[in-house]
């Protein structure tokens, strides 16, 4: 019975494995493979077109991934990664199943797709609000500070805000909200920090970090840049957002550090991606506000990542930030009487002068997360999504 019960395991394999067709042309093909025995939605795959025997001109939007079994479309966003006119990545979400393959299918679509038909991810300048920089997606909004709101406060005038630290816009709804929500407050019609349904800003940063600011450690003292000098939009689109914001060089007692953001958002995801370049210091800490320090901290380093669950007004609120296990090298509680000052410190190794993290939010009354349990274990699955991606394997190149 057991030589039985093998024989059909062997030839139940060998017949799904057999089963994943192969394309009808053997051109710009390839495999996406799931290796965790888990469900896996909304993480993004970065196909290099390359790679791909394309005809066209790589200068349109006119590029499509298939499946390869049911011929369907999925939904995709090309980006000119070097800005030089072409565009180079295609991205796409598949959903794979535990322990599982897929094969799909770059085409060339005859009609042109327009950016903003699927403008699901999404960030700008918003010059009307002194200069903030905002960004969202379908769960979670963010917005930062520059150059203008700091001379503000530099010169005492009113209206200003001094700090590099990320703000959470607490939103309840999986449509676009940050235009609507400027224009609400710069016309006068409404203000933001009321929740009229959609949900609202009512997060206070000060000069903390917010959720994912930099800072540099120096002895027992925690130091940072101040606003953003210059900002540059990268890509909007059905999948992700991405844009470079650069800072003034600042001084960590007596150390010159040099910081640029490149941060990105994903639809479908709580956590925004930084990819910080950072010049003087082996070692960053990336900082989530304690606020009232009446919250909750859990971590677990070994796997690369800190959590803080707060009551937060009327509902609760989660912050995150998740690391590569080999980035993460520990954690501090910092806890001061400086106003503002408090933070859950994450500290990151520095590799080539960068470091790469993850930074986010969940709002209990957005429905997102019930409890801490559910944001704890959303951050702990993240983290083991990235640190074990989706494969591909291109399956013909023109290499």
């Amino acid at each position: 019975m057991m030589f039985h019960s093998k024989l059909l395991s062997i030839l139940i394999g060998a017949f799904l494995y057999l089963s994943i067709p192969e394309p009808e042309s053997a051109k710009n093909t390839f495999v996406v493979k799931n290796s965790l025995n888990i469900n896996r939605s909304f993480e993004t795959v970065e196909i290099d077109l390359n790679l791909f025997e394309l005809k066209e001109l790589k200068v349109n939007n006119r590029y499509a991934i298939v499946d390869i079994v049911t011929k369907q479309e999925i939904v995709s966003q090309v980006i000119d990664v070097d800005e030089d006119g072409e565009v180079d990545q295609i991205l796409f979400q598949p959903e794979m199943k535990p322990n599982s393959e897929r094969v799909f299918e770059i085409i060339i679509k005859k009609k042109q797709t327009k950016d903003t038909e699927h403008l699901r991810c999404y960030s700008r300048f918003v010059p009307e609000r002194t200069d903030d920089y905002a960004w969202e997606n379908n769960r979670v909004a963010f917005r930062t500070y520059g150059p203008t709101a700091q001379k503000m406060v530099e010169e005492n005038i009113r209206g200003g805000t001094l700090s590099s630290g990320i703000d959470a816009w607490l939103k309840r709804v999986e449509y676009p909200i940050i235009n609507k929500w400027y224009e609400k407050t710069t016309s006068g019609k409404g203000s933001y920090h009321e929740d009229t349904g959609e949900g609202l800003d009512n997060f206070h940063v000060g000069v903390s970090r917010g959720v994912g600011g930099v800072a540099v450690k120096k002895d027992s003292t925690y130091y940072f840049s101040r606003n953003f000098t210059s900002w540059k939009t990268i890509t909007n689109g059905s999948i992700r957002t991405s844009f470079v914001l650069e800072y003034e060089n600042w001084d960590a007692n007596g150390t010159l550090i040099s910081e640029k953001k490149y941060i990105s958002l994903d639809y479908g995801s709580n956590l925004s991606k930084f990819t910080i370049e950072i010049k003087g210091a082996d070692t960053i800490s990336a900082g989530l506000t304690l606020h009232k320090k009446d919250g909750e901290i859990n971590t677990s380093i070994e796997n690369g990542w800190i959590s803080y669950w707060e009551p937060f007004g009327d509902s609760e609120l989660g912050q995150g930030i998740v690391a590569p296990k080999s980035n993460m090298v520990g954690y501090q509680n910092y806890n001061t009487n400086k106003v503002d000052e408090s933070n859950l410190y994450a500290h990151l190794k520095v590799t080539n002068n960068k470091v790469t993290y993850y930074a986010g939010f969940g709002w209990e009354k957005s429905g997102q997360f019930k409890s801490k349990e559910a944001w704890n274990n959303y951050l702990a699955l993240f983290s083991k999504k990235i640190n074990t991606p989706l494969t591909i394997k291109i399956l013909n190149s023109n290499n």
